[in-house]
């Protein structure tokens, strides 16, 4: 509770109120039509990060003025035609809505932004379609010097630093990521080193939406997006070569006890260098050459006389290798994240970087077209009804409706934070009363009035600080900023005020049903969406002929991780099988890569067992159900072991090497339980 509405929450609260005052004064003093929105924006736009506001500010920027286009646009060749503006607003707000939902990064709150805002000034503003160009500008000046306050205020006054909290995230990743690949090539197995695995795609998603706003941090010289997104696709390869690691060192032990000394010995040693791997980057770099180095030396040849349990201590010792190696990347790439330097700070680091994108994120094309048909429907039955009533005051319940509907689009269940802004513009309705017509009347000037506002903001501006009560605080401080209370020129007027109000909580509550109807059990076919699209994916993949593109896939397949276990939580289910299936199907993908990669070499007659095994994976997948998924067919098996009975005859040792290791894993991942391989050629 002190921290929450501590020092930090408070010094959060006063630049928010700093910023709305600053902001209320310019427009007061160039004589703006409605302040408010001035007002507004600053509180909207505000974040205990620099970074985030300025990013924030600029993505509002830009939604704005995009969405002012559109509604000067649309309201004057369509006003005297209201079924068609209608559908306008409507359609306009689909297809925003639906690209918002379809980028999932900080960027997608611009898009939204050009979908309401086009309806907050253009829904209002059909009695007066002549004067849309003017209200719009206005709209596009108020907003902006909202923006440019917040940006001014946050930045400068004692900003937060998004490097700092990056780097603080990045070294708890790395601890936390050391800890459980130890845990992976422990001697005795720990139990909850699975579950607590799966939050590293989770952090890995932190990382990259941190990342949005580093090239706006102000407060110290950023890192570069590229080098955290270079850091992003290593931490991304712990996941599957702890878990396959962790599943080799358990099959030997099944299979013939435990292991040999020299290979004991040297799970000792990587687990001792995991726990303190050092700051000197000369020191770890040569323990990690020394303990790559051992584990190929131990690796067996690969042969037509290779046993099955030489075949899992060759994968143990390969994916061990690759482990300690990625850790070594990854432990260098935080030194270059903290020089600030462009300059890599070794020959690794530079090939990391070299031709780095943006990470590949999972797509749900189902999920946001659903979205955007319901802030479809919603502002289009708004808009009906608000036509068939004649109550002048819906604009304001058909507008917010539609804002609401686009901004917590993206969420599983939309009527919680619904309910929540409900509450909040009930509580600033009660307020607001209050000082409308208890306080503002006795006030005389602007300073009197920011004395007045100045309880109710620090208070509410705290609140909006807690992310358990900022749903709550922050439309209770928008309905402070309402345009009864906060004009020109004030205006003793309870009538407008009360409809004003009561159309707010109107389009709130219509929001709240319209999103039962449309978007009931949202959570339960986004998890069913999630995991199909995954063996939609593995399928795909297993017949293209191409080469593979081996950090696309895990990137996809980690953020449907991520977006698995918080739909899991929300219905009350432990997510257990299924995120554990994304891990299996994770490393199969890799398999599945690393043997197309394999047939590039390869002949025709050579690739065609790889060929086969590869296309009864993609039917595998292809017929799999998320309500009953059924195991794999016997005829894979055997199509495995066929191949690699012939990969283990090929005459170039690396393409026996390379073909074993793949299978190995595929047989591993589709059939955990299958007897010992057993060879079938002669």
């Amino acid at each position: 509770m002190g921290e929450r509405f501590g020092l930090p929450a408070a010094l959060f609260s006063v630049k928010c109120f700093v910023a709305a005052m600053l902001a209320l004064f310019v427009a007061f003093s160039i004589g703006l039509e409605r302040p408010y929105w001035a007002f507004l924006t600053s509180y909207i736009v505000a974040q205990p990060l620099a970074g985030a506001v300025i990013s924030k500010a600029i993505f509002r920027l830009i939604g704005t003025f995009v969405g002012a286009i559109a509604a000067v646009a649309m309201v004057p060749p369509l006003v005297n035609a209201p079924e068609l503006l209608s559908l306008a607003f409507a359609s306009w707000l689909a297809l925003c809505v639906f690209v918002s939902l379809l980028d999932r990064t900080p960027k997608s709150y611009m898009f939204v932004l050009a979908g309401y805002s086009a309806c907050i000034i253009g829904l209002p503003s059909v009695d007066a379609p002549a004067q849309i160009f003017t209200v719009a500008s206005l709209r596009v000046q108020e907003i902006s010097i909202g923006i440019l306050s917040a940006s001014l205020v946050h930045g400068l006054i004692l900003p937060g630093s998004i490097t700092g909290v990056l780097l603080a995230r990045v070294e708890a990743i790395l601890r936390d990521a050391e800890r459980w690949s130890r845990d992976a090539i422990a001697t005795d197995p720990v139990p909850e080193v699975e579950q607590e695995r799966r939050r590293l795609a989770l952090d890995v998603a932190e990382l990259h939406q941190l990342s949005i706003h580093l090239p706006f941090d102000v407060s110290r010289l950023a890192p570069r997006v590229r080098t955290v997104r270079a850091l992003q696709d290593q931490l991304s390869m712990l996941l599957p070569l702890g878990a396959a690691v962790q599943d080799r060192l358990d099959n030997v032990r099944r299979e013939g006890g435990e292991a040999s000394p020299e290979v004991a010995a040297l799970l000792d040693d990587v687990r001792a260098w995991l726990t303190a791997p050092g700051d000197d980057r000369d020191t770890r770099t040569a323990i990690a050459a020394g303990l790559i180095a051992r584990c190929r030396a131990l690796e067996p040849d690969a042969g037509p006389d290779m046993a099955w349990r030489e075949m899992l201590r060759l994968s143990l010792l390969a994916r061990l290798a690759a482990l300690v190696e990625v850790h070594r990347d990854c432990r260098d790439l935080r030194d270059q994240l903290v020089t600030h330097s462009r300059r890599p700070v070794t020959p690794r680091v530079g090939e990391l970087l070299e031709g780095r994108r943006n990470r590949e994120l999972h797509r749900d094309y189902a999920g946001a077209a659903r979205g955007a048909f319901s802030a479809f429907v919603t502002l289009l039955v708004g808009c009906a009804l608000w036509i068939g009533s004649g109550w002048k005051d819906a604009s304001t319940a058909v507008m917010l409706a539609g804002v609401f509907l686009a901004l917590f689009s993206a969420f599983e269940n939309p009527a919680a934070p619904l309910k929540a802004f409900w509450i909040g513009t009930l509580i600033a309705s009660v307020v607001g009363a209050i000082y409308g017509y208890a306080i503002l009347p006795r006030l005389d000037g602007f300073p009197m009035l920011a004395a007045a506002l100045a309880p109710a903001l620090l208070i509410g501006g705290a609140f909006m600080a807690s992310p358990r009560y900022g749903g709550i605080a922050l439309p209770a401080m928008m309905g402070l900023g309402s345009p009864a209370l906060i004009e020109a020129r004030y205006v003793n007027e309870f009538a407008i005020f009360a409809n004003g109000s009561i159309a707010q909580l109107v389009g709130i509550w219509f929001a709240i049903v319209m999103v039962g109807l449309l978007q009931s059990a949202g959570a339960e076919r986004a998890i069913r969406r999630t995991i199909r699209a995954g063996w939609a994916d593995i399928a795909a993949r297993a017949n293209l002929m191409s080469a593979p593109d081996l950090r696309g896939w895990i990137n996809r397949m980690l953020d449907r991780i991520g977006l698995l276990a918080p739909r899991l939580a929300a219905i009350g289910k432990d997510g257990g099988a299924p995120l554990y299936d994304a891990l299996r199907d994770l490393r199969t993908g890799i398999a599945i890569g690393e043997l197309r990669q394999l047939r590039l070499g390869l002949s025709a007659a050579q690739s065609a067992p790889l060929t086969r095994v590869l296309a009864d994976v993609g039917d595998h997948y292809r017929r799999l159900d998320p309500a009953a998924p059924e195991p794999a067919d016997p005829t894979l098996l055997r199509d495995i072991d066929g191949a690699m009975d012939l990969m283990a005859n090929h005459v170039t040792p690396a393409t026996r090497r390379d073909g074993t290791l793949a299978l190995v894993s595929l047989r591993r991942n589709l059939f955990p339980d299958a007897p010992a391989y057993q060879r079938i050629a002669a």
